[in-house]
Parts: C-alpha cells; sequence; structure tokens
C-alpha cells in the first residue's frame, strides 16, 4: 500500500493537536491540582485529606483514582461494540467526531465544578475520559490504512509530536490565567474553571477541523451484514483473541505491552496528585514542570522514532521501559518540597512518554496480519491497554488507602515496568530465533 497524501497524514496528526489539551489540562496539570485544592482541608502538613459520599469515605487521591478507574472500565466495555459498528459500516469518521464531540462538551462543563459539586464534577471527568479515549479507538485504527508500515513509525510520532505542541500553546495560555488572575479581576479558583472551559472550545474546534480532513473509512469489513452489530464486536475480539495463537510474536508483544503500559499510564494519571499531596509541590511549580515534560517528549518522540528505525522496536522499547523503571525508583526516594529533584524527574519521564507510546502503537500496527477490520484489531489493542489502566489505577488507589502512602503505590508500578521490560526481552529473543 501507499501511505496517503500529505493532507490526510496531517489532518489524522491535527486530531492529536486537538485532543492532547485533555490530556495535559484536564489529566496532567490545572484540574488534578485543582481537585486536590477543593477537596483537602488546605493544611499541607497532612497528607491525607477524606471525602464523604453517603456512607462511605474515601482518601481524595484514592477516589480520584477509582473514578478514572471507571470511566477506563466503561471505555473497555463499549470499544468492541464501537469498533464492530464502524467497521460495519465504514464510518468511523462519524464516531470519532462524536466522542470528540461528548469529550470536548463534558470537559467544558467542568467551569462548574467547584467543592459544593463534587459528585456532578466527577461523573464529568468519567464522561471526558470515555470520550477522549473511546475517540482513539477510531482515530488510532486509521494509522494503519493511511500509512504505508515503513511510514508508520514516522507518521505515528508526528501525531503524538503535534499533539505535545498544541497542548503546550494552550497550557501556556491556561497558565497566564492560573499565575496571574489578578489580571483578569477573577480568583485562582475561577481561572481554573475558564482553563477547563478553554480546553472543550479548543478539542472541538481544532478536532472538527482535523476530523473533516480524513476519509469515512477505506474499507467496509466483509462478512459482517449478518451480524448482530452489538455482539458482533465481542465475537470480534474472541476472533483477534484466536488468531493471536498463530501470531505468537504479536501475542508476547501484547503481553508485555499490557504489564509496561499498565505503568505508564498509571504514572501519567496519577502524577500530578502525587506532586501536589505526597511531595507537597506547589501547584506552580507542578505546572512548569508538567510543561517540562512535554516540550522534552516532543524531541524524545522524533528520537525514538529513529532509534526504532535503526536499533528495531523491541530494543526501543526496552531502553525506555528501563528509562521508566529508573524513574519509578527516583519518584519513591524525592524527598518532600524539593522543587528542582522534581523537575530534573520530568525530564526524565517527559523523554520516554510520548515516545514508548508512539513506538507501542506503530509496532502494533506493523505486528498486525493484513487486514481490513482495523478497527477490530486495535480496538483489541484499545481493551488490552484499558484493562491494565483500571489495574493499575485501582492498585494505585487501593495501596495508598492500605498504607497511607503513595510511594508504596510507585514501587508496585515500578514491578509493573519490571516484569514488561522481561517480556520485552523474551519477545524481542522469539523474534531473533524466529527470523535466525
Amino acid at each position: 500500500m501507499q501511505t496517503a497524501s500529505k493532507k490526510v497524514v496531517n489532518g489524522w496528526a491535527m486530531y492529536d493537536w486537538a485532543n492532547s489539551v485533555y490530556n495535559l489540562v484536564i489529566t496532567s496539570t490545572i484540574f488534578p491540582a485543582y481537585y486536590e485544592a477543593i477537596t483537602g482541608d488546605g493544611d499541607d502538613t497532612t497528607l491525607i485529606d477524606k471525602i464523604k459520599i453517603g456512607n462511605f469515605e474515601f482518601t481524595n487521591t484514592a477516589l480520584y483514582n477509582y473514578v478514572l478507574a471507571i470511566a477506563f472500565v466503561i471505555v473497555a466495555l463499549m470499544s468492541p461494540i464501537l469498533s464492530s459498528i464502524a467497521d460495519y459500516k465504514g464510518n468511523k469518521k462519524q464516531f470519532l467526531r462524536f466522542f470528540c464531540t461528548m469529550g470536548s462538551l463534558s470537559c467544558a462543563s467542568l467551569y462548574f465544578f467547584d467543592g459544593d459539586h463534587i459528585i456532578g464534577g466527577l461523573i464529568s471527568v468519567i464522561i471526558a475520559c470515555v470520550g477522549f479515549w473511546s475517540s482513539l479507538v477510531f482515530y488510532n485504527s486509521y494509522l494503519p490504512e493511511i500509512a504505508a508500515p515503513e511510514d508508520r513509525d514516522r507518521i505515528s510520532a508526528r501525531g503524538f509530536m503535534m499533539g505535545y505542541i498544541g497542548s503546550v500553546l494552550l497550557q501556556i495560555i491556561c497558565f497566564v490565567f492560573v499565575l496571574k488572575p489578578d489580571l483578569f479581576g477573577i480568583t485562582v479558583g475561577k481561572a481554573s474553571q475558564i482553563s477547563f472551559l478553554l480546553v472543550g472550545i479548543w478539542w472541538i474546534g481544532f478536532g472538527w477541523f482535523a476530523i473533516g480532513r480524513l476519509p469515512n473509512g477505506l474499507h467496509i469489513a466483509s462478512g459482517k451484514k449478518k451480524e448482530n452489530i452489538f455482539t458482533s464486536g465481542y465475537k470480534e475480539l474472541h476472533k483477534v483473541w484466536k488468531q493471536l495463537i498463530h501470531l505468537p510474536l504479536l501475542k508476547r508483544f501484547l503481553t508485555a505491552f499490557f504489564f509496561y503500559n499498565m505503568g505508564v499510564q498509571t504514572v501519567m494519571l496519577a502524577a500530578t496528585l502525587y506532586g501536589k499531596s505526597e511531595l507537597n509541590i506547589p501547584t506552580t511549580n507542578l505546572i512548569i514542570a508538567i510543561l517540562i515534560i512535554q516540550i522534552v517528549a516532543i524531541p524524545g518522540a522524533h528520537l525514538m522514532a529513529k532509534l526504532a528505525t535503526q536499533w528495531g522496536n523491541f530494543k526501543t522499547l526496552m531502553v525506555a521501559v528501563l528509562i521508566w523503571i529508573g524513574g519509578c525508583i527516583m519518584g519513591y526516594l524525592l524527598p518532600r518540597n524539593d522543587v528542582y529533584l522534581f523537575y530534573i524527574l520530568a525530564v526524565v519521564v517527559g523523554f520516554v512518554m510520548g515516545g514508548i507510546q508512539s513506538v507501542s502503537r506503530s509496532t502494533y500496527s506493523k505486528l498486525m496480519p493484513v487486514t481490513y477490520d482495523t478497527a477490530s484489531f486495535f480496538s483489541f489493542f484499545d481493551v488490552t491497554e484499558k484493562i491494565a489502566i483500571v489495574i493499575g489505577m485501582f492498585s494505585f488507589g487501593f495501596i495508598n488507602e492500605l498504607t497511607g502512602s503513595q510511594r508504596n503505590s510507585v514501587l508496585v508500578l515500578a514491578s509493573f515496568f519490571v516484569i514488561g521490560l522481561a517480556l520485552l526481552y523474551r519477545t524481542a529473543q522469539y523474534q531473533k530465533n524466529a527470523t535466525a
């Protein structure tokens, strides 16, 4: 196959520019800090703050982890149905637009989230998360349709780099509101709420523009007209699962991906609350650290794509996982209030954050068999990723509740990376022996 036109490829990458502001502002920087501020007791010496919902009481940081885990359970359950409908009708473009709209409007609704509307705000968090990750099922499934195998590492990296650039631009705008609220005659809390509204506007504006450049779907999967579209998705997952028996290299890679990505995604989702509540890093410094991560991630993703071409995908991924293990150990040992060491950790994490995701996505697309059912295969990839995130987030929250410290949760994440590294090594050895 040939790579699609520049217009299509740039449109595909532009959607990363649009939706990555959710990951940066809502998942990583301003919203977690805002959440901790409105649910905490304002005492920086207290490591544990509680939220009571009905007859149940939760640590505020653990509750946030549980809420995200619930969102990912919903995504994991929905994505087989969604990919089945998209493959059946060949209309993944419409589904991408729908979830883009749902996610962006939910982000905008966080403008009304305050201490008197905790439950409503958390529901908006769930819906925004479902919108973001469900849209990625369709977004990712475009990659093998628009890029030839030899171009997938490069184009996958382009998407991530566009995402980092776009999200940093909006983050800087939000940064001005949060750090200089007096210039606009507002409070810091109102500045944060305005930031959430801007995320929604940015996402839907650029998202719809990008989606307009994409094809509806180059192929309609064959043999599905007689299937129930609401059950065939799970049948397709089962079919993919059975195919993995005859695709041992892909099966081994997915198993390794399951464990190391459990660590990657949980770190990305929990890092800001960890820095705020466990390390007592001021909100301003947290935002600066996340900006450092995004900026460093741009050349990091590009470099890892180059290394994947020179070293091979598996060796590149193993180096990235080793760096992640070092980052977890450093995060566990970091003393409270040490801003500069936290910045150094941000550089380490940023260097491998986008690269490991980009190379993982392109590796999977290259190991896939030739098929028109790209959405079904990427749905399987997506479900694998989401189940890993659910386990990671619940583990992080549960260990936090059990021990009273998020540091112990970080050690658990390090163990996920170690397992992933061992499995990646076995996968690389299998590939080497198979091609010998």
